[in-house]
């Protein structure tokens, strides 16, 4: 079975949510590069659960191990990149679904595939958690493209049907990354925020649910990264979003929109500004033929609710063949939007620094 991502870097994610360790290996990454591992474990922090009342209680560390790749001042040695991460706080327990499978969950799928011996504790290796290894080489490859001037933030576009600011298609700039820099709720517009918690909280008191959407952003790319086909920049990109559970759609600058507009409107004019060749929208989110075209790279992610909710739902017993309820407990987020935010960024970041290396 292949769970490895890349053209050039090659990502590799193994473990599960409630076995004892997870674990990324990382490729052909560039040699004598200096990780910041403050940065990075304050990346990683982003991510991980139990920060705050709209994310799952469980708490972890989250801190990596690196077994390889790298020396004991973090500078990469050329070899495979090897980190791992402990996992601590499992509750095995509030698990027990193989016969009554989780609506919306992956538990029905596995035991058919694999049977029900699969290991589907805390999600098993469908779990989000496993997020958490795409973050620790997501982290050093956004750390790599900001040494070559390429900077990467994401933002929460809506929760349910709460919208915060979106970016400027043509006019992305640091002026975002400030204000969403370590953010723990991160949004540009703070009074959409304060109406996305309390929507989040009133789900979480309704033992119910709610999903949004990610706004991500690659600023300062130049123009001809990527390619046609299977190797072009929207593929790579999306490829990698997918991998991040509970992403049910993707779509680039304007998106789905752009079908309701004519040619006329849709068409990304080129001009000349201060002596660079720009265009005077930026409808295509910056790409055109699979390659950037030099403009902000803009792209979204629809991120479903969280399955798991205590609200009594329908299901089946597979070994008795009938109709039943389920009502799930244990630890589960609300919204999983916020956490999802520094995934975007990580994956926007692995798939940038792919393209970079194919030349």
């Amino acid at each position: 079975m292949d769970n490895s991502y890349g053209k050039n870097l090659k990502l590799k994610v193994t473990g599960a949510s409630h076995a004892p360790k997870m674990t990324m290996e990382l490729e052909n990454f560039p040699k004598d590069f200096a990780i910041n591992i403050d940065e990075l474990n304050a990346f990683l922090q982003r991510r991980a659960p139990g920060k705050n009342k709209y994310s799952t209680p469980r708490k972890e560390a989250d801190i990596p191990v690196f077994e390889s790749g790298v020396d004991e001042n973090f500078v990469t040695d050329g070899e495979k990149i090897c980190a791992v991460i402990f996992n601590s706080n499992q509750r095995s327990g509030d698990y027990n679904f193989k016969d009554t499978p989780r609506p919306s969950h992956a538990d029905f799928c596995a035991v058919t595939k694999f049977g029900s011996d699969v290991d589907l504790n805390g999600g098993g290796k469908y779990s989000g958690r496993l997020t958490a290894m795409m973050c620790i080489a997501g982290g050093i490859c956004k750390q790599y493209l900001k040494s070559q001037g390429i900077e990467i933030f994401a933002h929460i576009y809506s929760i349910g049907d709460i919208y915060d600011t979106p970016f400027d298609l043509k006019n992305v700039s640091l002026n975002e990354l400030a204000a969403l820099e370590n953010s723990e709720f991160p949004v540009i517009n703070a009074d959409s925020g304060e109406k996305m918690k309390n929507l989040i909280e009133d789900c979480r008191t309704k033992l119910d649910s709610v999903g949004g959407v990610i706004e991500c952003a690659a600023i300062n790319l130049k123009a001809g990264l990527g390619d046609h086909m299977f190797a072009g920049v929207e593929s790579r990109i999306a490829s990698l979003t997918f991998e991040i559970p509970a992403i049910k759609g993707v779509e680039f600058g304007a998106g789905f929109g752009i079908s309701k507009l004519r040619g006329s409107q849709a068409n990304d004019a080129f001009c000349i500004e201060n002596g660079r060749i720009r265009t005077k929208t930026n409808n295509c989110g910056g790409i055109l033929g699979g390659m950037t075209n030099g403009m902000p790279l803009v792209f979204r992610g629809a991120v479903k609710p969280t399955p798991s909710i205590g609200i009594m739902q329908d299901t089946i017993s597979i070994s008795k063949m009938e109709n039943t309820t389920i009502s799930i407990g244990g630890r589960h987020d609300p919204c999983i939007v916020p956490r999802c935010v520094p995934v975007f960024e990580a994956a926007a970041a692995i798939a940038i620094c792919d393209m970079l290396l194919d030349e």
